[in-house]
């Protein structure tokens, strides 16, 4: 019972954590793409190839899936090129890559830190000249505005090793 209740304490930062963790994936990931208009999923197989289908009336390839051919069992033996064609993954190099899951991670915290602001800045206002409630409303600001501090000195860190990398590697790009 104990350690439910200790868990309880911390659930809005796994939902966050979780919610981090999603929209890493789906950025990755990437959205089906679409390709022409259609009224019938027999138009986009015409059209496209296998494994795509009429959505919304755009013809959409799901991620996978080959388009117009089929995969080579001898180059490409996990079927790895199509999914490439329709979504980001495999087409950067890995410090883009990594980059890109810092700065959505550091977006969202640092919407995470406004948020937190914004709420201490409500409790002030509805306070209503109580002390205890404006010290609260002090509190939530003072600790969204170290946490805010905090996420731009993440930033500025991650940008700073990753210029370092891309000097070390002669990349010669910088992705943050």
């Amino acid at each position: 019972m104990y350690r439910i209740a200790t868990l309880a304490k911390y659930k809005s930062t796994v939902i966050v954590a979780i919610a981090i963790a999603m929209s890493v994936v789906i950025y990755l990931a990437g959205a089906p793409t679409a390709y022409g208009a259609c009224t019938t999923n027999a138009e986009c197989v015409a059209s496209v190839g296998a494994g795509s289908t009429c959505v919304g009336g755009a013809c959409t390839v799901v991620a996978g899936a080959t388009v117009g051919s089929t995969c080579d069992p001898v180059t490409d033996p996990f079927c790895i090129k199509p999914i490439q064609d329709t979504t980001k993954l495999g087409k950067q190099g890995l410090q883009t890559t990594v980059a890109s899951i810092i700065n959505v991670a550091l977006s969202l915290l640092g919407i995470v830190a406004v948020v937190i602001i914004l709420v201490g800045g409500f409790k002030w206002m509805l306070a209503g000249g109580n002390d205890e409630k404006t010290q609260e409303a002090r509190k939530l600001i003072f600790a969204g505005i170290i946490g805010l501090a905090i996420v731009l000195s993440a930033f500025a860190i991650a940008k700073f090793v990753l210029k370092a990398l891309s000097d070390a590697t002669m990349s010669g790009t910088v992705p943050l």
